[in-house]
């Protein structure tokens, strides 16, 4: 009898190299274990037809269905032998939907063979339309004949598993490889300790997999993927549990604010009161900096709920303390902002050293890649000397030539962009690690706060401030009524005539056509045939049209840091009524005289990304307009999500929704990157109840053994979801 390969052994060495090196590919699967965990994406039972209505546009696709009929059409054709040419159309059927396949030249006589009236096969292709009708072109096919020894020794038990492939290796040839492997299963070593396993009532690890691939009954696949889940939530919650406690061991200098200092004068100056929010979130904070060891927090707050004030209480009883505050900002349009705005928040407690300034101030100093050699020199200065309490800059500030004299904490601004490996190239500035406050403006549903933000403790703000403007959202479909867009552009200028000012954002800048990116085409670009709409070409067409005599401006990234500051300044001030930009305005930009948005191309921006954008009109007492310009048609999938975000104002349900529409591993970005395991059978919305009880026994279990010693198994799991440096390093999406 055959040796059973190891679950490590190379796929070239089982399956031969040709095969190996599609699955490697495509797949990215290298190793017998890499397989047996390339899971079914859905099962067919036999007898049981598939649902042809539903099959996705431009998706490879597998289908099992009965030929209902087959015709072999003749026609003249230059390029074939005898200047005759075949072409075989074959007409399957679910009993409810119908599907075209079709067959060209010498492609035809195998199939014209065996797909014959009444014929169970399936069939894997590309979804396309001619003549208004869904076809497969060329699809290949296996036939399911009940009599036949190879088929059911293949697909033996009643259900048949579906596997993600790709147009170079089919479903039922996935199946056979997995076949060919299955045995392996039975060496698989189980990372759950048994105690969990059985007190849970879980299938062994060997089990599982083998009713994944080869159930008998729907129960056993039940059961296989809830063992499956299980795995994926626990290794993902013991990687962040093991780097929660190893944070926790390290020491930090407690940072208790005196009594009557900076952030006391502060609150003072302050022309409102806090909400309840704000101030419940401070004290959550303020807890976390008299500890012992680093705070580990992340902020996440709806568009304009206040998080720089929290965090600007945050910095100054860091101050109180004796030590300097930190803010890190993903762009310099974003660290201007807010520097500009702390110290207008501040007044002449921004002062410090300087004639005027209050006697508890501090100085608050700007640091960007692009300031000049004297402004850059001092403000290096001030931060060794101690003189300034507060910094804010791009990530400039990680590099080694900034010296702080004593960092106590750092705040992130908009964390999803920046890695870990930045966040913590900054807290190896302090004397000892500084504590660490994150914050995020995009609403995220807590059980992707537990899976990709693990490492944190959250606080959220969830109450906007008194004063705040309601936004009124509604889709212009642009190609639908094109008068809709018209009344967009009198609504602006109606606007502007009672002296507010506008956004349009464009999804891109405009003269980059012989780039690499005007190259790399979306679905949708080729259905239109056109480009994404540019700023530069907006702004023209504004300039010269429906806005024709009011003061329009362009902004986005390629621009020089001091023409982008110096643009978004006179946009401040109200001396420019229209702002044409790309995202780059999406964070912090704060103009409350700003009330209309127009968004052209709204269907190329993500859900958060949109409510991102919208947030930043509405900010004064005036209410908000925005207006999601599209061209694209009522019943799509684009429609649908626009749709969604002119629906509610409500982030945490647009993000749930947001998710819906994607996949795990763009939910999770890069959490494990580098590795095969992404989340293959844990859906982070839907399992909610799975991730929260993982995360406890996880961090129940790395208590008693932090070196998982006792856990030899799930030791080796976490090596394969991680490397020791992305344990580190768990990037966050």
């Amino acid at each position: 009898m055959d040796a059973v390969p190891a679950l490590d052994e190379p796929l070239k060495k089982v399956l031969g190299p040709a095969t190996a090196k599609v699955m490697a590919e495509h797949l990215g699967l290298h190793t017998v274990g890499d397989l047996l965990h390339h899971y079914p994406r859905r099962y067919e039972e036999r007898g049981q037809l598939t649902h042809l209505a539903d099959l996705p546009m431009g998706e490879h696709v597998t289908v099992v269905a009965q030929v209902a009929d087959a015709r072999l059409h003749t026609f003249a054709s230059s390029r074939a032998p005898r200047g005759k040419g075949q072409r075989l159309e074959v007409t399957i059927t679910d009993g409810s939907g119908r599907l075209q396949l079709v067959f060209f030249g010498a492609g035809v006589h195998k199939p014209h063979k065996e797909l014959l009236p009444g014929t169970r096969a399936m069939f894997a292709g590309k979804v396309s339309v001619f003549n208004r009708r869904l076809q497969l072109a060329h699809p290949a096919y296996e036939l399911l004949r009940a009599d036949s020894e190879e088929a059911v020794e293949s697909w033996a038990g009643a259900l048949i598993p579906l596997y993600p492939a790709t147009a170079k290796l089919e479903s039922w040839k996935i199946g056979k490889a997995i076949q060919t492997v299955l045995p392996s299963a039975q060496e698989a070593a189980d990372p759950l300790p048994e105690t969990l396993r059985e007190g849970r009532g879980l299938l062994p690890l060997p089990e599982a997999l083998l009713k994944i691939h080869r159930p008998h009954t729907k129960a056993d696949i039940d059961q296989a993927r809830a063992r499956l889940k299980w795995d994926e939530a626990f290794v993902l919650q013991v990687a962040l549990a093991r780097r929660r406690h190893a944070d926790a061991q390290l020491p930090a200098v407690p940072r208790r604010p005196r009594p009557d200092d900076i952030l006391a004068a502060f609150d003072d100056r302050l022309p409102f009161t806090l909400t309840e929010g704000q101030r419940k979130v401070s004290e959550e904070i303020f807890a976390d900096l008299a500890t012992e060891h680093p705070m580990h927090r992340l902020l996440q707050g709806e568009v304009g709920s206040g998080k720089t004030l929290v965090a600007l209480r945050a910095m100054l009883a860091v101050v109180d303390a004796g030590g300097q505050a930190a803010m890190l900002a993903p762009t310099e349009v974003l660290a201007q902002q807010h520097h500009r705005s702390v110290t207008e928040m501040m007044g002449e407690l921004a002062e410090g050293g300087m004639l005027g300034g209050s006697e508890n101030a501090t100085k608050v100093v700007l640091l960007t890649g692009s300031m000049g050699a004297a402004a850059r020199r001092q403000a290096l200065l001030d931060l060794a000397t101690g003189e300034a309490g507060v910094v804010i800059g791009t990530h400039a500030l990680i590099e080694d030539k900034v010296q702080f004299h004593d960092l106590g904490l750092v705040v992130v601004d908009e964390q999803h962009r920046f890695g870990v490996e930045q966040r913590d190239a900054l807290r190896g500035k302090g004397k000892q690690p500084p504590h660490l406050l994150v914050m995020t403006a995009t609403p995220i549903p807590r059980t992707v706060a537990m899976t990709v933000f693990g490492d944190l403790e959250t606080s959220v703000l969830d109450q906007l401030p008194a004063g705040r403007s309601p936004i009124a959202s509604h889709v212009v479909p642009a190609a639908d009524k094109p008068h809709f867009l018209a009344r967009a552009w009198e609504r602006v200028r109606e606007e502007a005539g009672k002296g507010h000012q506008a956004y349009v954002v464009c999804p891109r800048i405009g003269d980059e056509e012989d780039g690499a990116k005007a190259k790399k085409k979306s679905p949708e670009d080729e259905a239109e045939k056109r480009p994404p709409l540019a700023v530069l070409d907006i702004a023209e067409q504004l300039a010269r049209g429906p806005l024709a005599g009011l003061h329009v401006e362009v902004l986005h990234g390629r621009m020089q840091p001091d023409d982008k500051d110096a643009v978004m300044r006179r946009f401040a001030a109200g001396e420019a009524d229209v702002l044409v930009a790309t995202t780059v305005i999406e964070v912090g930009v704060n103009v409350p005289n700003a009330t209309v948005m127009v968004i052209m191309d709204a269907d190329r921006f993500g859900v958060s990304q949109l409510h991102q954008l919208r947030g930043r009109v509405g900010r004064g007492s005036a209410p908000g307009l925005c207006l999601l310009v599209t061209e694209m048609p009522e019943a799509s999938a684009a429609r649908q999500r626009l749709n969604a975000v002119a629906s509610t104002l409500d982030g945490f349900e647009l993000s749930r929704i947001d998710l819906e529409q994607r996949r795990e591993g763009d939910v999770l970005g890069q959490a494990q990157s580098g590795t095969r395991s992404s989340l293959r059978m844990l859906a982070v919305i839907d399992d909610e109840e799975v991730i929260a009880e993982a995360r406890e026994e996880a961090t129940r279990i790395v208590a008693a053994d932090p070196d998982l010693e006792r856990l030899p198994a799930l030791r080796t799991a976490l090596d394969a979801l991680l490397d020791e440096e992305r344990e580190q390093y768990l990037e966050k999406g």
